[in-house]
Order: structure tokens, then C-alpha cells, then sequence
């Protein structure tokens, strides 16, 4: 499947904030991380911080791994919904997983999981039995059963309170938000 528009896009846009954010490529704009990181309410938070978060991530393995996501699953999911449909849902599904965050944890997160997590759950909604892989796995798993795990997972993790420096209820967010999305827009078991 080629690479489509918006993901390319998105993919770009993420890795040149990353590395200018990051190794501080804008010597006149100093401390630019502090518009790429959504700290708590009271502890630097600033609203914008609830969309530019998506933008920015921990480090190069973090960027990696959700660029990867967004290149092997976003394509599908763009062609399906159509560039507008697919970025509305890039970028609601990552502001809903700044909100639950929010509303339920206290620490400060970057990334743009959320937003890849209501990618992944609008495939796995829009494409429940399409088989899929995961790398090392040598077999097959139906989409729902995969993201089904993943998303459970973060529920678990986040409510037992497992600190692993994941911000497991932005992933539950955006996976909300994928959801509420593709069934609004009536778009579930296309095959």
C-alpha cells in the first residue's frame, strides 16, 4: 500500500518537531519544548499544550515506534476515510487523549499515541477481521483482537496505576475517539 498524503505529512511534521524541539535547532526561540510538552493543570499547563503535545515525543525510539504505526496503518485508514475525514480523526482522536489524561493523571505527556491509538481502533473498527502481524509474533491476529488487547492493556495498566512512563488513559482517549468517530460516521465492518 503506498504511502498516502496526510500520513506523509503528519510523518514529516512529526520528525522535524522532534529533532528542532528536541536538539534546540532554533537558537533564537529558547526553551521551545514547553510548547510541545502538555504539563499538568497548575504545573505549566497551557491550552494550546493539548494540541501541540501530539507533535513532540519523549525520544528517537518513542518518535520511531509511533512513525511506524502512523506509516503501516495510516494509509489504509486514510484511503478508507479520505484525506479531511482521516487528519479530523488524527486530530480529535489526539486532543480526546489529552482531555482523559487530563481529567485522570497527573503527569505531564508528550507523543502522538492517542492520536495513533484512534487510528488503530478505527481500523480495527472499520476492518475487524483483517489479519494482522506483529513484529516478532510469527502468526496472524485478527484487528480486533489485537487492538481489543492493546486497548485492554492500557486499561489495566492505567487503573492499577503501573508506572511505566506510559500515558495509558491518552491512549484510551484516543481510542475512545476512534471509536465514537468511525461509527458516527457509519463506517463499521466495512469488511
Amino acid at each position: 500500500m503506498r504511502i498516502t498524503d496526510v500520513v506523509k505529512n503528519l510523518l514529516i511534521l512529526n520528525v522535524i518537531i522532534f529533532f528542532v524541539v528536541r536538539y534546540d535547532l532554533i537558537p533564537f526561540i529558547p526553551g521551545l519544548i514547553k510548547y510541545f510538552v502538555m504539563m499538568p493543570i497548575g504545573q505549566g499547563f497551557e491550552p494550546y499544550q493539548i494540541a501541540t503535545h501530539m507533535f513532540m515525543h519523549g525520544d528517537e525510539r518513542h518518535l520511531l515506534f509511533n512513525m511506524l504505526m502512523l506509516f503501516f496503518i495510516g494509509p489504509a485508514v486514510e484511503q478508507t476515510l479520505g484525506p479531511k475525514r482521516f487528519l479530523l480523526l488524527y486530530i480529535i482522536a489526539g486532543v480526546s487523549s489529552a482531555f482523559l489524561h487530563l481529567l485522570i493523571s497527573n503527569g505531564s505527556v508528550v507523543g502522538a499515541s492517542g492520536a495513533l491509538y484512534g487510528i488503530l481502533v478505527a481500523f480495527a473498527t472499520m476492518f475487524p477481521n483483517m489479519k494482522m502481524i506483529i513484529f516478532p509474533l510469527p502468526f496472524e491476529v485478527k484487528a480486533k483482537y489485537l487492538v481489543g488487547a492493546y486497548v485492554v492493556y492500557d486499561l489495566y495498566t492505567g487503573l492499577t496505576g503501573y508506572e511505566d512512563n506510559i500515558a495509558h488513559f491518552a491512549h484510551i482517549g484516543g481510542a475512545i475517539a476512534g471509536f465514537v468517530m468511525i461509527y458516527f460516521w457509519n463506517m463499521v465492518k466495512l469488511r
